[in-house]
């Protein structure tokens, strides 16, 4: 009996290993499976420093890559006119996966995200006929990030957001294994229509304000109240993306148009956590060669021919009305200039609050990085103006169309005209911005709008109409 039993227990012994062998084995399989599948990463490594700016990932999410290939496609009626994702401003260089400012990452599947380069790059003819000129570091002119968002929110509640549709779609540019199928089909899928559907939620504020348009963005509101979580508020904040070339000889400056931050590491971060970069996962290797290639970009040649005596003449007055607030080296460049001297449109100072102040300090907290240089102040930075021909339209909420308006008062500067339309007018000295053309292209912009106001900056107004000639041709050299 006592064999019996022995000989027993060493059977149950043995099974019983061997079950625990089995669900280790499951639970192994189950794990690396989803590790495989959701969590492993492949770098995507650019050897080039200028393609590492318009395709290298920054870590900023998105959604998958083979799903945001195909949404164009399926919904087509969400666009606001044809031509895919060009339709929204995108950027696309001839025989390339994504347009420029779009990274592609595998972290499990492959991953869309946003880069730099989306808000800072843009394009200009000298003619309809011509093919676009591409600058890197500029303004973006076309590129219009809330449209964006409202496209994809509106993809993702359709009702055509099925796996039936979507899987055939992706097939179509992919092959997909019976494993890839199941993955799409039962989570990311799902999981992408919910993240669709929660990023119109989050941006349905932006209903009750005018639309940015192209070329513009809401600058700080999204990360106050989507990721700090503050009450809402009817602030509006949408301003011009500034440039972000030469930032060599911009040291010591001021950043952002209010001054917000005086730390050009910890602005370039900002820029990685409103494009959707998670504090957690900051990639500051990536970013600092990000860094590094702002700060040697530099401002674009004027394209078209320059009158050499006259661009003499406006020297001098530049000197006499100008430099000091926008030549390097001057006694004001790169520092705030009160609100009640500049005039201009006051919205984008209401917007950012001691609360953000706040928030954006101590969201660092317990990271590699944090920010220090966060600051409150109250008016708009006086900034050197390299490559001013390629920033229109001016002010920091891109209200006045032309660098010649700008010299005007601002009863005579234009209360409506398009914005987004990427043929250059050297007279005006800015993007064309009346006419059929600038009309079925381009986005109605309207000086009455709250945010929109194209008041303020009298600087030069005085000058006659010979000084103001001399000027703007002496500011197409810089």
């Amino acid at each position: 009996m006592a064999v019996f039993m022995t000989l027993l227990n060493s059977k149950v012994g043995q099974i019983m290993t061997t079950l625990i062998l089995i669900i280790l084995l499951i639970a192994g399989g189950v794990g690396y499976f989803a590790w495989y599948n959701f969590r492993r990463e492949v770098p995507i490594v650019y050897k080039s420093a200028e393609d590492h700016f318009k395709y290298g990932s920054i870590n900023s999410g998105g959604i998958p890559f083979f799903i945001w290939e195909v949404l164009p496609d399926l919904f087509a009626e969400h666009l606001p006119g044809p031509g895919g994702y060009q339709s929204l401003g995108f950027i696309w260089e001839e025989g390339k996966e994504m347009p420029i400012g779009v990274s592609k990452s595998i972290v499990g599947f492959p991953r869309q995200g946003s880069t730099c380069a989306l808000c800072h790059s843009t394009t200009y003819r000298k003619s309809p006929k011509d093919t676009p000129t591409l600058v890197l570091g500029a303004p973006t002119q076309k590129f219009d990030s809330i449209a964006n968002i409202r496209f994809l929110a509106a993809c993702g509640n359709d009702a055509k957001f099925t796996p039936d549709n979507i899987i055939p779609a992706i097939e179509a540019n992919h092959q997909l294994s019976w494993s890839d199928k199941l993955l799409y089909r039962y989570v990311i899928i799902p999981q992408t229509q919910k993240a669709l559907m929660g990023l119109g939620l989050g941006f349905a504020w932006t209903n009750s304000r005018p639309d940015p348009g192209p070329g513009r963005i809401p600058s700080f509101n999204p990360v106050k109240f989507i990721n700090f979580r503050l009450p809402l508020d009817d602030t509006i904040d949408n301003v011009d993306d500034p440039p972000v070339w030469n930032q060599r000889k911009h040291k010591g400056f001021d950043y952002h148009w209010d001054g917000l931050e005086t730390n050009l590491t910890e602005t370039t971060i900002m820029g990685a956590l409103a494009a959707g970069t998670k504090p957690d996962n900051v990639p500051l290797e990536n970013l600092q060669r990000v860094e590094d290639f702002i700060r040697l970009i530099p401002p674009p040649d004027y394209p078209f021919d320059i009158d050499p005596v006259l661009a003499s003449q406006g020297k001098p007055i530049f000197d006499n009305n100008c430099a000091s607030c926008h030549a390097f080296g001057g006694d004001r460049t790169g520092t705030v200039i009160p609100i009640e001297e500049i005039g201009t449109d006051d919205h984008r100072i209401e917007m950012w609050t001691q609360a953000a102040v706040d928030g954006y300090l101590a969201v660092g907290d317990g990271e590699e990085w944090d920010f220090t240089h966060v600051q409150k102040q109250n008016g708009y930075v006086a900034v050197a103006l390299d490559g001013i021909w390629l920033r229109a339209p001016y002010l920091h909420n891109g209200s006045v169309p032309y660098l010649r308006d700008l010299l005007e008062v601002p009863s005579d500067r234009p209360s409506t005209f398009y914005r987004g339309y990427d043929v250059y007018n050297p007279n005006q000295v800015g993007f064309i911005s009346q006419g059929r053309e600038a009309q079925q292209e381009g986005f109605a912009y309207d000086t009455n709008l709250e945010g929109n106001s194209n008041q303020g900056h009298l600087y030069g107004t005085n000058l006659s109409t010979e000084e103001k000639q001399a000027l703007l041709e002496y500011l197409k050299t810089l």
